[in-house]
């Protein structure tokens, strides 16, 4: 008997079911939302996540979320500028809770570094901030390019960001801080903004040839930018400093959109990187749902 194509699908999924099984990165589906999860879920076994307390627990005080943080099992916190922070209380909470700070942001959007009117001021700034960097055992410190600006092309302004973090390299590797560049996605999040997708960002870091000096791999910004994220993390991993983590679209926590962590993740795993993955999203959930996404993702 000849069955037509109407017949050959509705027959589909029975002989084809689509179970959690088939895909584990998918939460809710056939086995209820989050279940199998343990009660500290981002404690995962294989990643070292960094829960961004910008984005997470956003209407607590800041110290409280550091103990949420702690309570679902990240080993790890990072944050935005850290002016106006109290630096003293978030060293002494992060020591007792045996947790680290993985990364703040000591350059912003604007000024850009894209200008060299700007490279005093930022040079100025990367000392202030390897200061607020030791006073917090911190590692790894962001730095962002710039928007566009009028009357300069995409290359000039390129150029300006290798010249202004060539007079940074010293100071990083004197104090042994490392910068790392994230390049953003303008599709979605950042119109406007001069540096997009993973190539460019390692030609930059290559022209600059600092071991303190590398890329936050935002694999969010990169999805959108330019997708094939395991080929480019393979093309361009001399390069990569830190790696941060959304799903898309929605900028929510893995499980949640089109993007296979579990995969990406174990690739990051194959190629060596054994660093802090930040949690840099908008949880879709209350939090301690939205972290069983990361449970799921380090499954592979």
């Amino acid at each position: 008997m000849t069955l037509s194509r109407r017949q050959l699908l509705a027959a589909a999924p029975a002989a084809f079911p689509l179970t959690s099984n088939l895909l584990p990165h998918r939460r809710g589906q056939g086995q209820g939302q989050g279940q199998g999860a343990p009660a500290r879920p981002a404690a995962t076994p294989k990643t070292r996540f960094a829960a961004n307390i910008e984005m997470w627990w956003g209407n607590l005080p800041l110290l409280d979320r550091i103990r949420k943080a702690h309570e679902l099992g990240f080993p790890a916190i990072e944050f935005w500028p850290w002016r106006g922070k109290d630096l003293a209380a978030i060293a002494a909470l992060t020591k007792e809770l045996g947790m680290a700070v993985a990364q703040f942001t000591a350059w912003g959007f604007s000024p850009g570094l894209n200008q060299q009117q700007n490279h005093a001021r930022f040079v100025a700034e990367i000392e202030a901030s390897c200061a607020a960097a030791k006073q917090l055992d911190c590692k790894l410190m962001t730095v962002v390019g710039g928007n566009d600006v009028k009357g300069m092309t995409q290359a000039a302004m390129h150029e300006q960001i290798i010249a202004g973090l060539a007079l940074a390299a010293p100071i990083a590797e004197r104090e042994n801080v490392m910068l790392i560049l994230e390049p953003m996605n303008v599709r979605v999040d950042h119109k406007g903004h001069c540096l997009y997708g993973s190539e460019a960002a390692v030609r930059i870091c290559r022209a600059v040839a600092s071991p303190m000096v590398k890329i936050n791999w935002d694999l969010y910004h990169c999805h959108i930018s330019e997708g094939d994220l395991c080929g480019h993390l393979h093309d361009g991993f001399d390069q990569l400093g830190y790696v941060q983590v959304a799903d898309h679209p929605g900028r929510t926590e893995p499980g949640t959109g089109e993007i296979h962590y579990p995969r990406v993740l174990r690739e990051l795993h194959a190629l060596g990187y054994r660093g802090f993955v930040g949690v840099e999203c908008n949880p879709s959930q209350p939090e301690a749902e939205a972290a069983k996404g990361l449970w799921f993702a380090d499954q592979w």
